[in-house]
């Protein structure tokens, strides 16, 4: 099953993608507002219920939204490949761990701002998971029954602003691309095992599995929650392959005008523009 959030002459919604289109499921559950209340109470609602529901909007009547644009938290894990380690000369053997705030996403198609004041804005494709049972000090063994789907995700980093940290170069607005859907967990029976790609302007320039990750999904799932609280719509995005453009030679940076894809394995692919910070006053 796939789920998403869109919106449809400005009103925000969330729904289920069919083949021929897309479910307004705000019209059926007016009980849950969002896709993260939604997901909270999946478990519990029959799929044949779903299966039946009648399509309200083809793909091209709707605009996307980050998948979840209201997460209570979005975790990052930094330097989760070897290759990425590698580059980066990253020795901690523990996960490196940061935030990125809810309101630097953007959806699928949409534009990702460079900022003004970067000339060092970075790509990179990963894989999100998405909280949705709630828990903490979860066991590794267990950690997959608290997920209720993945996605991809394009992190936009200023590498000039990550100067012993990465907040400032990680929460620009609209810096993040999130979607395009939810692939729920019954799809995917090993997160760790999917092609994971990054292509700009159609050229490839991330190829890795994600079975390449230093620590599994599960294990960062069971780390995280040792510490924190996981409520369903917690976002978890998981770090990214070798390749970035920061270690290329000669350096490969995001433009205006640029087209960055993310691509993940029975997922789908993450499509948005670059385009330039534009003055408040414009």
């Amino acid at each position: 099953m796939k789920l998403l959030s869109f919106c449809v002459s400005n009103i925000p919604s969330y729904g289920l993608l069919r083949e021929d289109g897309v479910v307004d499921l705000t019209r059926h559950f007016l009980q849950y507002p969002s896709l993260k209340s939604f997901l909270a109470a999946m478990d519990n609602i029959p799929a044949e219920m779903l299966a039946h529901m009648p399509v309200d909007y083809t793909l091209d009547e709707i605009a996307f939204l980050p998948l979840i644009p209201d997460p209570q938290k979005i975790l990052c894990v930094g330097m989760n490949y070897q290759a990425k380690r590698l580059e980066f000369n990253e020795q901690d053997p523990d996960p490196t761990l940061f935030i990125r705030f809810p309101d630097s996403q953007c959806g699928h198609l949409g534009e990702i701002i460079k900022p003004a004041a970067s000339h060092e804005f970075d790509y990179e494709g990963e894989l999100a998971l998405v909280i949705g049972k709630r828990g903490r000090n979860i066991p590794v063994g267990r950690a997959l029954e608290h997920v209720s789907g993945y996605s991809c995700y394009m992190d936009g980093s200023a590498r000039d602003w990550q100067h012993t940290w990465f907040t400032a170069g990680k929460n620009w607005p609209s810096t993040g691309g999130f979607g395009p859907w939810l692939v729920t967990r019954d799809e995917i029976a090993d997160p760790n095992a999917l092609d994971i790609k990054t292509r700009l302007n159609g050229m490839e320039v991330q190829n890795d599995n994600t079975s390449s990750m230093i620590h599994h999904v599960p294990e960062l799932i069971a780390y995280i929650s040792t510490f924190c609280l996981l409520t369903p719509g917690d976002v978890i995005l998981t770090g990214s392959p070798g390749g970035v453009g920061k270690k290329r030679t000669p350096p490969l940076f995001l433009r205006d005008g640029d087209i960055i894809e993310v691509e993940i394995e029975k997922i789908g692919c993450l499509r948005n523009h670059i385009v330039d910070e534009r003055p408040e006053s414009e």
